[in-house]
């Protein structure tokens, strides 16, 4: 059985590490020698989940519920816990300091020889997850003050920052895929072939150690990664790049993936969060226009008002987050479905076959109702019409798609190309936050933002976004903040790192007074992508391509 000590002395070694080569060798080297339990474990664990993308299961752990275990089962009182955490701006050196404080190194060695094993943190992680109902915030407390009561200090920096889903130590999902190749002699592209069909990294590992990843398929109720679409350089250009494109509207609403069997329906979304619930009208309308014992589809939830034109991005998220009172909400909100394509029917995984094969499936399956309209052309005109009657409606723009194309499960490239006609945008992580002045008092105003740097994992900022953020959504940031606030100090709060804005900007220009050495003119939130996960934002090597490619443009046009 491996100590929870031995995966803390790994994480604190990659920490210390820049080179990704050498991060991927010492956890290779590291998963190698864990047994089948552990191996489905340690993956997430060292990307900072204490569960993979595919669980259902949620911590449910926020800052003050952390800070308060650590009080409690250390001594220390609230005043020094927040002291060192305005000093360092990091829970795992909290828990280092603190836990030290009570068991000095010298001590340690010689109590609790055994120690906690990953697999006793992993499940008080699961115990906590499952808690529910009024007592939950108890059980929460007991799990967490038992870890922290009989960790060593390295240990509960690691379980600090675990229970925050935030490891700060660089290991992102391509790095683990590599060491999990390495270690078992598998190919990066078997790994992530077979990552993709699972959204489990462990369950990958297992499977990598026992020279089976060819056993791991599609399967209902498992979700998979949705395929992506890059940005086109306009409709002449991406024309003459894709030629005949399988051409549809880019609706102003959120991705789903949808598994039905039978009449159990499992909605995911774009995240691969389990959103079923909250969206009965979906539901209904699989039940009713999918003729089909099983698939796997995708598609977009839409919702629109009375004047038939699409509601804002920030109320399909209302309710993509309801979990209780769904009714009343659905009725506020009503959705429609667009589906646009079909990865799995009847037992038949249809990745690796053509769009135009996908597609004609699709039709012969689904309603004409709840199918997203599609155009086959090469006629870079005919796209313009189709473009203007989807901005004419109230749309983004619109996808062409390579009529041969495969569907790749988290894949990004030039078989999707999608047509927008606003500014250029960033997807970037909000990393802390100011609080307003005035009547905006009670408000978080202001947001700072950062870009990953792929070569180190760090969040390297790239300025601040005040404007597009309306009195309704000053309220609605605020609560959606609150409960990620690591560290306050005068108007300043850093948060915990999970929440992606898209940023609308006018140029990107050299800065010296940000980590990344560059800033955002003009930066306006255009929405939050509550859609995104944080290893989604867009890094700072595009930060640095669209620097050098922007002269002479102030934006990116359809034409």
């Amino acid at each position: 059985m491996t100590s929870f000590e031995s995966f803390a002395e790994l994480c604190k070694k990659i920490e210390e590490i820049g080179s990704s080569l050498e991060k991927t060798a010492l956890l290779a080297s590291f998963l190698s020698e864990l047994d089948e339990a552990e191996l489905a474990v340690v993956p997430s664990f060292v990307m900072g989940s204490p569960f993979p993308a595919s669980s259902e299961q949620l911590l449910g752990v926020g800052p003050s519920t952390l800070y308060d275990a650590l009080s409690r089962a250390s001594g220390a009182p609230p005043s020094e816990i927040n002291d060192i955490l305005r000093r360092t701006g990091d829970v795992g050196a909290v828990a280092f300091e603190v836990v030290e404080k009570r068991k000095p190194a010298t001590l340690s060695a010689f109590i609790e020889a055994d120690g906690l094993s990953i697999l006793e943190v992993y499940s008080r992680f699961a115990d906590l997850a499952r808690a529910s109902g009024k007592r939950s915030q108890g059980v929460k407390m007991k799990h967490l003050r038992y870890l922290f009561g009989e960790a060593r200090p390295l240990e509960a920096r690691y379980i600090a920052r675990l229970a925050l889903d935030d490891m700060r130590i660089g290991v992102g999902e391509g790095l683990v895929r590599d060491a999990i190749a390495k270690a078992f002699g598998a190919s990066p592209e078997e790994v992530e072939r077979s990552y993709n069909f699972t959204s489990d990294l462990g369950l990958v590992a297992q499977r990598a150690k026992e020279r089976r990843l060819s056993d791991l398929t599609i399967e209902i109720g498992r979700p998979i990664k949705v395929m992506l679409a890059q940005l086109g350089s306009g409709i002449p250009g991406s024309m003459a790049e894709i030629g005949t494109a399988a051409v549809e509207w880019k609706f102003d609403g959120s991705r789903v993936q949808i598994h039905k069997k039978g009449d159990e329906i499992e909605i995911f979304s774009r995240r691969l969060e389990r959103v079923t619930r909250s969206l009965p009208e979906i539901v209904s309308f699989v039940k009713e226009g999918v003729r089909a014992e099983a698939a796997i589809l995708d598609g977009e939830a839409v919702a629109r008002g009375e004047d038939g034109r699409p509601l804002p991005f920030q109320e399909i998220l209302k309710r993509f987050r309801r979990k209780y009172k769904v009714e009343g909400t659905a009725k506020k909100i009503p959705l429609e479905l667009m589906l646009f394509d079909l990865v799995y029917l009847n037992g038949r995984v249809l990745i690796d076959e053509p769009l135009r094969e996908r597609r004609r499936l699709l039709e012969e399956v689904a309603d004409s109702e709840i199918l997203a309209s599609q155009t086959v052309t090469s006629d870079p005109e005919k796209v313009a019409e189709i473009y203007e009657e989807a901005i004419g409606a109230g749309h983004e723009g619109v996808m062409l798609k390579s009529p041969e194309s495969p569907y790749a499960p988290g894949k990004r490239g030039k078989n999707w190309l999608k047509i927008k006609p606003v500014m250029e945008t960033l997807d970037l992580v909000v990393i802390g936050a100011r609080w307003g002045e005035g009547r905006r008092a009670s408000f978080l105003g202001s947001y700072r933002l950062a870009s990953p740097d792929p070569d180190t994992g760090r969040l390297e900022d790239v300025g601040w976004v005040a404007t597009g953020i309306t009195d309704e959504m000053l309220s609605e940031l605020t609560d959606l903040f609150r409960d990620l606030i690591l560290v306050s100090e005068g108007m300043e709060v850093e948060l915990k790192p999970e929440v992606i804005f898209e940023v609308a900007f006018e140029e990107i220009q050299r800065s010296p007074n940000y980590s990344s050495g560059y800033a955002l003119r003009f930066p306006r939130l255009v929405r939050v992508r509550d859609d995104k996960a944080v290893e989604e934002a867009d890094t700072l090597e595009r930060v640095t391509n669209l620097y050098a490619t922007q002269r002479g443009r102030n934006g990116r046009s359809p034409g």
